[in-house]
Formats: C-alpha cells, sequence, structure tokens
C-alpha cells in the first residue's frame, strides 16, 4: 500500500460530547450525533467563526452511525434504543426496530438505504455494549451482524452473522453489492445483492492499516470513505490468535482499563473494485479518535466518539 499523504486539520468546531458519525447532505451540511442524544446540524463549517450548531432532534438514547434518506429524514442507529427514523424538520423520533428475533437490539452501529427501500444495517457486538466496546475488540467476539430491514417492514433479518465487531455499511454504486467494515478484522467486506454471486461475501479490502469505523459515499460516482479509528495494533494482532479463554481474559482487563486513543489518525477512500483512491494519515495528531468522515463544502469533516468537536480538514486533490 501507497504511503499516505498529510492529512491536515485547519480547525476545530464544537458540538458536544462524542459527534461519532458525520454525514453531509446536498446543501453541504453535516449531520452527527452526540452523546446526550442530540442530533445536531452543521453549517457554515469552512469559516469557525460562522459555523452554527442546531439541534434538530432528542433520540433519548445514543446516536451512532446515520444515513441520510431521499426525502430529507434521517436514519440513526442508536446504541440503547435500536434502528430509529428522525424527522430533520419536525424532530420526530421513530422506532423502526428494537429486537432481532425476540433478542433486544442493541450496539446498533451503521446503516445505509437502497433505492427499493429496504435498509440494511450492523450491529457491532452481540456482547459487549458501546461503553465497554474495547472488550470486544481484545476478545475477538466474532458476534456482529449486518441485518436487513425490509422496505415498511418491523422484523428485521440476518444477513451476515460472526462479523469481528460490524461497523460501517456503504453500497455499491449500481446497488449490487454492499461494503461492510470489520473494525476488528481490519478489513472491509463485499457482501453481493444481485448477479451470479448474490449472497456471498468476499474481502474488499484487507490488512488494512487501521481499523475501519463508519464508512460513508456521497454521490453514486464517487468513493467510499472509511474513517480508520486507530492504528494497527501488533500485539492486538497476536493475541487474536491465542486460545478464546486467553483473549476473554485479556477482554475483562481491558474494560477496566482507562482507554488512551493514540495520536494517529486517518481516512482512506476506495474505489467499487477496492482500489485505493486516497490514503491520508496524521500523526500525533491532537485530534484523538477519528471514527467518521464525509466531503463537505470542499472540505473532509471528521467526528470522533471521543472528542467534544469535528474536525474541518483540507479535502485531498481530485483523482
Amino acid at each position: 500500500m501507497d504511503r499516505p499523504t498529510a492529512l491536515v486539520p485547519r480547525h476545530y468546531v464544537a458540538v458536544g460530547p462524542g459527534p461519532e458519525d458525520v454525514v453531509a447532505d446536498p446543501r453541504g451540511r453535516v449531520l452527527t450525533g452526540v452523546a446526550d442524544g442530540r442530533i445536531l446540524r452543521l453549517d457554515a463549517l469552512a469559516d469557525p467563526v460562522a459555523a452554527r450548531v442546531e439541534v434538530i432532534a432528542e433520540t433519548g438514547g445514543r446516536p451512532l452511525g446515520l444515513e441520510l434518506l431521499p426525502d430529507g429524514d434521517l436514519l440513526v442507529c442508536d446504541a440503547e434504543r435500536g434502528l430509529l427514523r428522525v424527522g430533520t424538520g419536525d424532530g420526530t423520533v421513530r422506532i423502526l426496530a428494537d429486537s432481532v428475533a425476540g433478542e433486544p437490539l442493541r450496539f446498533c452501529s451503521n446503516a445505509i438505504s437502497l433505492s427499493d427501500g429496504s435498509v440494511y444495517f450492523t450491529v457491532s457486538s452481540r456482547r459487549y455494549p458501546l461503553e465497554h466496546w474495547i472488550g470486544d475488540i481484545v476478545e475477538h467476539t466474532g458476534t456482529g451482524r449486518l441485518l436487513r430491514l425490509a422496505p415498511g417492514g418491523d422484523t428485521p433479518e440476518v444477513v451476515l452473522d460472526g462479523l469481528q465487531f460490524a461497523n460501517g455499511v456503504a453500497v455499491g454504486a449500481d446497488e449490487s453489492f454492499l461494503v461492510v467494515a470489520e473494525t476488528g478484522a481490519r478489513r472491509l467486506l463485499r457482501h453481493w445483492l444481485t448477479g451470479p454471486d448474490a449472497g456471498r461475501s468476499e474481502p474488499f479490502a484487507e490488512n488494512l492499516p487501521g481499523m475501519p469505523d463508519n464508512l460513508w459515499r456521497g454521490a453514486p460516482g464517487g468513493p467510499i470513505w472509511v474513517a480508520l479509528a486507530g492504528p494497527r495494533v501488533p500485539a492486538l494482532d497476536l493475541l487474536h490468535r491465542g486460545a478464546p479463554g486467553v483473549r476473554a481474559a485479556a477482554a475483562r482487563l481491558a474494560v477496566r482499563a482507562p482507554f488512551r486513543p493514540t495520536g494517529t489518525i486517518g481516512v482512506m477512500a476506495f474505489d467499487d473494485q477496492g482500489g485505493v483512491v486516497h490514503h491520508l494519515a496524521r500523526r500525533h495528531s491532537g485530534y484523538r479518535m477519528a471514527t467518521s468522515v464525509c466531503e463537505a463544502a470542499g472540505h473532509l469533516v471528521l467526528g470522533s466518539v471521543r472528542e467534544r468537536g469535528v474536525a474541518v480538514c483540507e479535502a485531498p486533490a481530485p483523482r
């Protein structure tokens, strides 16, 4: 993999604790959700003085992944309440799904909507809640899932099981496949929806230089962006090859220890063939644990589950 180019933050805009995911609307505004349950719309981010932060809804839980719908409403993966639909005009919050086969839907992570109205979304872990996410990464439980909610339905079906901390999800330009981030495996997975390989999954990008988190795609012909929440940790790779009991013991220690993210952040962009379009990184960054990225108004905007604001960065030259 080519050496990354510099990821250059220009300024930061305070929004509240933990803007975990960021998505851009057609007007270049950015939407995000923070730890206290608020859904925010950010405007004029190119100017830190003129930037505006507007509360458009409150989920009553902990919003994570967001997905804009064609009518302007928002799909929200709430780690406590499940899959939600939020009205960006009136702030209404409706639960679309809060259980799977009788099991409460917890740690709902990221979602995508297709043109036929179906929704695919991920659950990162069935064993650990959001506040103990590090336990799943360490134990390597493989309890992540990709789920599908049919148009007009209220009962999700399991599409893929056994994923290593399933996270971001994006769709191919022709909707023939999905790309799913497996944070715990440092890879992106392609799951075919149509064609001769429908129902089959295969690697889309493997051995990433960091742990992939949320995915975002703007225009259908644009690249699929992925935020790398942290760099590769060789000791963790070694632990994952150990016995289940050893991993479980390490996880029990990890959830009790204070987590200190590194100062290395990165983002990548891929074409539909899995080729790298962009790779940007920064070491010793003051902005830690970038969990999401989107393009808005000529800039890259980063979100973080740890920080109290979003970072506005220089966008790379088109390729």
